[in-house]
């Protein structure tokens, strides 16, 4: 067995899958460390694995002790974990309004901070912990009428999200013994993006002020989603500086171009699924380690759920067939086919009755 992510034999780790062998059989088991914070990215084009790989991390993550496994699922796909018989919650997610700072409260409305509203903006989200509290300020403000109305728009608009709230999400929850979800399904990449900003800072926070004795774990699937909004400045602390306080963080995503250079970078662990673009071929070619001998684009799989794993802690490489998932996956694509079958089977049995 070889152990991804580290050199040494003993600590926690989970299953990933087995090594692909040139004829395509599978061979050795391979692991992944879950005992020491990691970056991991895992990429690939939509159909090819990445989601599914990152439902095994969760898994694996689940049945492992002292870790907290927290979920960003914006499409839905890990709901049905809620029903499996594991340790798994999945919530609609809230967070306090002062779980953002003044400027991400700026930038998650679209707002200048140095201009009328933004300024105004500003000023209620250091005067006020909630979301009523900063709109009341804004009306009692001696402002401009026009600066007030738009400020007091913006802060409407933020209400109309319905993920604020004063008694939104809390380190306890967050850092709890099972896996939590945070369905972010029915959200607009905004709300989405204040959930995820206000989470990744909460968790790096709680480890800081040693307010969890866990060592969180935050997946982020469809990551390319939050890389230029609210939550990239939390991301990006996650990436640079987790991992001395004992954060991990695991994006996925089909858009490897679309994730800032940086993050690439500091990337220690890469699950690469098939591509097909160019330019998210060059973006990860752009990152490739120099012990890592030819072309990146000619060794990616062809095969879904076959994966590509480079591991920077020991500067090694490895073609690995990802194992089959023990919990329900939201994620398979619906078919025009399956619908109709079930449409026949269900006026079958409607006759039968009769």
């Amino acid at each position: 067995m070889v152990v991804i992510g580290r050199e040494e034999v003993t600590g926690a780790t989970t299953r990933l899958g087995r090594y692909r062998a040139r004829d395509g059989s599978r061979g050795a088991a391979v692991d992944f460390d879950v005992d020491r914070p990691h970056v991991a990215l895992v990429v690939g084009k939509r159909g090819s694995g990445k989601t599914y790989t990152l439902g095994v991390l969760a898994e694996g993550l689940l049945a492992a002790e002292g870790v907290a496994p927290v979920v960003v699922d914006p499409m839905g796909t890990f709901t049905p974990l809620d029903t499996a018989d594991v340790s798994a919650t999945v919530v609609d997610p809230s967070v306090r309004a002062d779980a953002l700072d003044p400027r991400q409260w700026c930038t998650v409305l679209g707002l200048d901070p140095e201009q009328g509203a933004g300024a105004l903006v500003w000023r209620a989200a250091s005067e006020r912990t909630t979301l009523d509290g900063m709109r009341s300020w804004v009306a009692g403000s001696d402002a401009a009428a026009s600066t007030s109305r738009a400020a007091a728009n913006h802060l409407a608009l933020a209400e109309s999200w319905n993920v604020f709230d004063p008694a939104g999400l809390d380190t306890e929850t967050l850092c709890g013994d099972g896996l939590t979800v945070l369905d972010m399904s029915g959200l607009a990449s905004r709300p989405a993006g204040a959930v995820l900003a206000a989470s990744a800072t909460a968790l790096y926070d709680a480890r800081l002020a040693e307010q969890t004795s866990r060592l969180p774990w935050l997946l982020v699937d469809e990551a390319h989603a939050f890389t230029d909004g609210v939550a990239r400045r939390p991301l990006r602390r996650l990436v640079t500086r987790g991992r001395q306080p004992g954060v991990s963080c695991v994006l996925a995503t089909q858009r490897p171009s679309a994730v800032p250079p940086t993050t690439v970078s500091q990337t220690d662990l890469l699950v690469a699924h098939r591509l097909t673009s160019t330019a998210d071929i060059d973006a990860l070619q752009a990152a490739r380690p120099t012990y890592l001998d030819g072309g990146f684009g000619a060794r990616l799989p062809e095969t879904t759920g076959d994966a590509l794993v480079i591991d920077d802690s020991t500067e090694s490489a490895h073609h690995v067939t990802v194992r089959e998932r023990r919990t329900p996956h939201g994620g398979e694509t619906p078919r025009a086919s399956d619908i109709e079958a079930d449409r026949e089977d269900g006026a079958r049995a409607g006759s039968s009755e009769i």
